[in-house]
């Protein structure tokens, strides 16, 4: 099957996204709430695109939309140009704390004068944390509240007991808003703190306990981890692929 964005003809699998048929060409599209990992959630609308399919044309979340038959996009049009800039400036307006929506705020020219709703906030509720939280299998975080109060949290901003400290929050959120503090031997998230255990090769703390046994939960007899950082484990299966070599 093929389609065509901005004029470029490009051979699809029935039920691929226009984002990902897009990514896969080399095509550009804006998105904040999309991860690969996770696919798409159509909440941040930065995806928007307009199709044509026969007579009939309109505006789609790119990221959601599944491809079943010849289509035309369009990436970039005045109105989708529009609707961007609006978006990012109400963004903005909920997280001017972000340095990363400062940036995208600048990029898109400076929408409008923004008076900020809270100048302390940086979230922009594109909830890839908890995604990425469902996805670990932890449901430790998920949004609270309801309109302009609404944001991420552990039940009651109590530390949660589901909580692994896998971090998987923090690294997937493009504003920098989930913090984690680092001190010797251990580190803090979500007001939860996480003593890690010592490589029994070099000695360096790596890992939490919980995270070792959460993931042999999840495998079961087959995860036979030893206790080794990631440097000596790579270590370790350079010496074996050498000794084997050798051997040869």
């Amino acid at each position: 099957m093929r389609i065509k964005i901005d004029g470029i003809e490009i051979d699809v699998t029935s039920g691929e996204t226009i984002l990902e048929a897009a990514r896969r060409a080399g095509i550009h599209i804006p998105t904040l709430c999309y991860h690969e990992a996770f696919g798409g959630q159509g909440i941040c609308r930065m995806c928007i695109v307009e199709v044509k399919e026969g007579n009939r044309t309109r505006l789609v979340a790119s990221c959601t939309y599944p491809v079943n038959g010849e289509i035309e996009v369009k990436t970039s049009t005045p109105e989708i140009e529009r609707i961007r800039r609006n978006i990012v400036m109400l963004l903005y307006r909920r997280a001017p704390n972000s340095e990363f929506m400062k940036r995208l705020y600048e990029e898109y020219g400076r929408p409008a004068d923004i008076t900020p709703a809270d100048p302390e906030e940086s979230c922009i509720m594109c909830r890839l944390c908890v995604r990425a939280c469902e996805k670990v299998g932890s449901h430790a975080i998920s949004a609270v509240l309801r309109g302009t109060e609404k944001r991420i949290s552990t039940p009651y901003d109590e530390p949660s007991p589901d909580c692994i400290g896998c971090c998987a929050c923090a690294q997937v959120c493009p504003t920098g808003t989930i913090k984690v503090s680092t001190m010797p031997g251990k580190y803090e998230i979500w007001n939860k703190a996480f003593e890690m255990d010592r490589c029994e090769s070099c000695g360096r703390p790596f890992v939490p306990p919980v995270i070792l046994e959460h993931v042999r939960s999840k495998l079961g007899p087959e995860f036979t981890e030893e206790h080794l950082c990631p440097d000596c484990r790579k270590k370790k299966t350079g010496k074996i692929m050498a000794d084997s070599h050798m051997s040869k």
